[in-house]
């Protein structure tokens, strides 16, 4: 294709802060179409990216070559079933499925469509994250033992929507929300889990689903991973701390990729995922660290990549069986987490 034109479903916050932004930057692509029935939010992805808005899916899939389903979790598998039925390739944003079975349902069904599915597991490109990596493949830190990460905020009293009031139908809670990108994380770095203890709760008033939770996971390396994701941390942890046979690595302050799209920052302008030097972690032992330069993010890479799979054949940017293995994972949380009890994964 010389031009993929590309359909959104959902304009809130995935969808108007992440997404669109992220694909208007990417050659190759075009922001042809939105659902959308609002209509200042109409007027917006008109005026901004000359794109259609349509009221529901049906009117997207002859409009576009590529599907972005951005809409509320609960959503994401029938449409994601849907557009794969049009003929249309799909990213899904983060989390895929509820259940590992309805990703892997679509994983085959993509297949034997012979369409792309991925899924917009955007902090792969997180510059900490990216560092961390790097600093694994090259022997730094040693044999690692334990991984650390958190996603925490101080939010003691709820904005409200179905992310913290919706129940188990709406797929919401931290634990499927930011909890998608920890657990990830840990399995891209230190491969697959055998194991899976946690802890989660709802702890604030009105609230349904959790806002309080930690997962430890053993690792088939053994290693093991101690994640915490937390809508009332009034001081935050270290985003990273990773132990290791040869030191560790200590890094605090998310990511500013987010920060600077809600802010309205472009994400091919110059130093968009660069990080200031007071943010960037140490390296070594407490009698001897240094810091380490945190490498610049790139969440365009995502879109970049699911341009380039669809043009020319390339992998897609992120394996949808990767996210079967991570919802597998939470899944044996919820268990445990119910249970009071470590869980086997496999």
């Amino acid at each position: 294709m010389s031009e993929i034109r590309v359909g959104l479903v959902g304009y809130g916050t995935a969808g108007a802060v992440f997404h669109a932004p992220l694909i208007h930057a990417t050659p190759g692509l075009r922001l042809a179409a939105v659902v959308t029935r609002d209509p200042d939010r109409a007027a917006e992805v008109t005026g901004r990216y000359g794109a259609t808005a349509v009221k529901d899916a049906d009117e997207l899939w002859p409009r576009c070559d590529l599907a972005v389903i951005a809409s509320p979790n609960r959503t994401h598998v029938p449409l994601a079933t849907a557009a794969l039925e049009a003929g249309r390739a799909v990213v899904v944003d983060k989390p895929l499925a509820g259940t590992a079975q309805e990703a892997r349902d679509l994983v085959e069904l993509a297949a034997r469509k012979r369409l792309m599915l991925t899924v917009f597991q955007n902090r792969r490109w997180d510059g900490d994250f990216l560092t961390l990596r790097r600093l694994i493949a090259e022997g730094e830190l040693g044999e690692i033992y334990r991984l650390e990460s958190r996603f925490e905020r101080w939010r003691p009293r709820p904005k409200g929507g179905w992310r913290e009031s919706g129940g188990a139908d709406e797929i919401g809670g931290l634990l499927y929300d930011l909890g998608s990108h920890l657990v990830d994380q840990a399995l891209q770095l230190l491969g697959p889990v055998r194991a899976v203890y946690a802890e989660s709760d709802v702890r604030r008033e009105g609230v349904g689903a959790d806002d309080d939770s930690f997962l430890a996971l053993t690792h088939d390396s053994g290693a093991r991973s101690h994640l915490w994701v937390s809508a009332l941390a009034a001081q935050l942890g270290p985003r990273f701390r990773v132990l290791g046979s040869a030191g560790a690595y200590v890094k605090y302050s998310l990511d500013p990729q987010e920060d600077r799209l809600r802010a309205g920052a472009t994400p091919d302008e110059p130093g968009f995922g660069a990080e200031p030097e007071e943010r960037w972690g140490r390296l070594g032992t407490d009698a001897a660290a240094e810091l380490v330069r945190t490498e610049p993010g790139s969440y365009l890479d995502f879109y970049q990549g699911v341009a380039a799979c669809l043009t020319n054949g390339s992998p897609p940017p992120v394996d949808p069986r990767d996210v079967v293995d991570a919802l597998m994972v939470i899944e044996a949380a919820r268990r445990s987490a119910g249970e009071h009890a470590i869980v086997r994964v496999r």
